[in-house]
């Protein structure tokens, strides 16, 4: 309550910037807010002074006691104060403050004069240009006014750095994280630089780069988790799966570990640098995976590879997991790498079924049927593509009916499964029976469209449900090839050509139904027109080429002809004679 006094102020601004050094330092969390302390500071000295403007912002605060207040003795408290204030701003991403501050403080007052002969960004060059005030040995700082200057220019360097990169300029942040990690920080900031380096360097298609740099973030703070997070991801980029798998059970193992927060090395600075930055796309960059979604990318990434038997223990590790409450645990934010649940117990499935494990397969399938049942309408009547203005659809309506094809799709696959599992089996009527009742599920969807032919605009549930519809029909027609009915077979074959014009497995498979009815000729009419066609990849959709879906890999490995060279030879000497 005493009024201020010019012989007072200096102490007075000395206490203060100690107390707010060590109200943030204390609390250990990033600054947050608006310093009003400061401000109350600042309003001090305009009443020393004579003069008391209560309506300023703080900018325009800063801007008239730089600008008016000219004692001597005032100048090092008020410096020291700015520098603090730019800590604030820094925090909230408020660099055009945080350069008008300093060019106050440097009495810069034309911009040109403040960038760098070299081109250097302005607020580095106004920061390092800046020349720190001389301490007085009666009043004592808790953390020194140079110390707080490195600071600053590392925090800047990185919040700038983190914008470009957010931006898209990547050379520009490249050169500005670069600048920060060559400044004054922790352990532990050092190791985030050198993850968002490693980042940008994969962005920009230098992937040896940002192994480099996550190395790098990995040997200066071994709890850097994210580091080895990123790592794994360029590996897969490279292809080195095994460097992958190995990134991604590191991981897990230190994610299962649980290990407590690391602490700051740099316990004499009360401001840090990780207490400045603590943008949104540095959270993104930095965001710790759950153990499980981890569990998740080995399981899948072995079933990609063809580990089928690390495969197999992952999903059956991860499906543990879902008894403990997974979906608790995993944000479901968009951020988490976990697809939807019924997917991964597909995945599981066509895992189970690649190892020869086809009961546990059938069992894991039945679980996701008797999960979906209830979420599927009777009827589904939908738009077959992505623009048909005669069937407009709402956006909600449009996401439930997205959601009504996906859980149908989810079904159909279960049968789908179940039927290749027991056609492994030997239980041939059995798979007819799944196979049919996948085909019966399918028979919900109406579309609103041309029909069951590939178009270039087909919606990608549409385009599962297709290749679902062919590769069950396939499966259902090789299984009345073992039974000796061919006819049936025929039909089926033919059906799928329908839905997917020059599919090899049930062209070829339509030969050979043929064949056997003694259609000889029409057999190798066929098998002329097929063999002049150009190859199509497995596992591309129609239309646009997007991939199938994981969990219908081992289906469509089953749905290959196997006998493509008997076959050949057989009507080569038909044609020959």
């Amino acid at each position: 309550g005493l009024p201020a006094a010019l012989p007072t102020l200096p102490l007075e601004l000395t206490v203060l910037y100690n107390s707010l050094l060590v109200t943030v330092g204390s609390s250990d969390s990033a600054i947050k807010g608006e310093a009003e302390g400061i401000r109350q500071g600042l309003l001090r000295v305009l009443e020393a002074c004579g003069t008391c403007r209560q309506d300023l912002s703080t900018e325009e605060l800063w801007q008239k006691v730089l600008q008016e207040v000219t004692a001597e003795e005032l100048q090092a408290p008020l410096h020291r104060l700015g520098a603090l204030q730019a800590a604030w701003w820094l925090a909230a991403s408020r660099l055009g403050s945080t350069t008008g501050l300093f060019r106050l403080l440097s009495h810069a007052e034309d911009p040109g004069r403040a960038h760098g002969s070299d081109g250097e960004n302005e607020l580095l060059s106004l920061l390092k240009a800046w020349r720190v005030p001389a301490e007085m040995g009666s009043l004592p700082l808790v953390q020194s006014t140079q110390d707080l200057k490195e600071i600053l220019c590392t925090a800047a360097a990185f919040l700038q750095g983190l914008q470009e990169l957010e931006a898209g300029n990547f050379p520009t942040a490249l050169s500005l994280l670069q600048e920060a990690a060559g400044g004054f920080c922790s352990k532990r900031a050092l190791a985030q630089i050198y993850t968002c380096l490693g980042c940008c360097a994969q962005r920009m298609g230098k992937p040896q780069t940002a192994l480099q740099h996550l190395k790098r973030a990995l040997q200066v703070d071994f709890q850097c988790l994210p580091a080895l997070s990123h790592a794994a991801a360029v590996y897969h980029e490279l292809g080195e799966t095994d460097a992958e798998l190995q990134a991604l059970a590191l991981l897990y193992e230190a994610l299962e570990k649980n290990p407590p927060a690391a602490a700051s090395s740099s316990p004499y600075f009360l401001i840090r640098t990780e207490l400045l930055v603590h943008t949104p796309i540095l959270a993104s960059l930095l965001r710790h995976r759950h153990p499980s979604e981890v569990k998740y990318l080995l399981a899948q990434r072995c079933l990609q590879d063809g580990r089928v038997a690390d495969a197999v223990e992952h999903y059956l590790d991860f499906l543990a997991l879902l008894q403990e409450g997974l979906q608790q645990q995993v944000p479901l934010d968009g951020s988490s790498a976990l697809p939807r649940i019924p997917e991964v117990f597909l995945e599981a499935a066509s895992a189970l079924e690649q190892a020869g494990w086809y009961q546990d397969a059938i069992t894991v399938c039945e679980e996701v049927i008797s999960r979906t049942t209830d979420l599927i309408p009777r009827i589904l009547r939908v738009e077959e593509r992505l623009e048909q203005p005669e069937c407009p659809l709402p956006g909600a309506g449009l996401s439930q009916k997205k959601e009504n094809l996906q859980c149908l799709a989810w079904r159909a696959a279960g049968y789908l499964h179940q039927g290749w599992a027991w056609a492994k089996l030997g239980e041939s009527k059995e798979a007819i029976t799944q196979f049919s009742r996948c085909l019966s599920d399918l028979l919900r969807v109406q579309l609103c469209g041309s029909g069951i032919e590939p178009t270039e605009n087909l919606l990608p549930e549409v385009e599962v449900l297709q290749k679902i519809r062919l590769l069950s029909l396939i499966g259902r027609g090789t299984q009345f090839l073992e039974l000796g009915k061919h006819k049936e077979a025929l039909l089926d074959f033919q059906h799928g050509l329908q839905i997917s014009p020059g599919d090899p497995a049930a062209a070829s498979y339509l030969v050979q139904a043929l064949w056997k009815l003694n259609r000889k000729q029409e057999a190798a009419t066929h098998w002329q027109k097929f063999s002049q066609s150009p190859p199509r990849e497995d596992g591309q959709q129609e239309g646009q080429g997007r991939p199938c879906p994981l969990y219908l890999a081992s289906c469509l490995k089953q749905a290959m002809f196997p006998h493509s060279e008997s076959l050949a030879r057989s009507l080569q000497d038909y044609l020959g004679t």
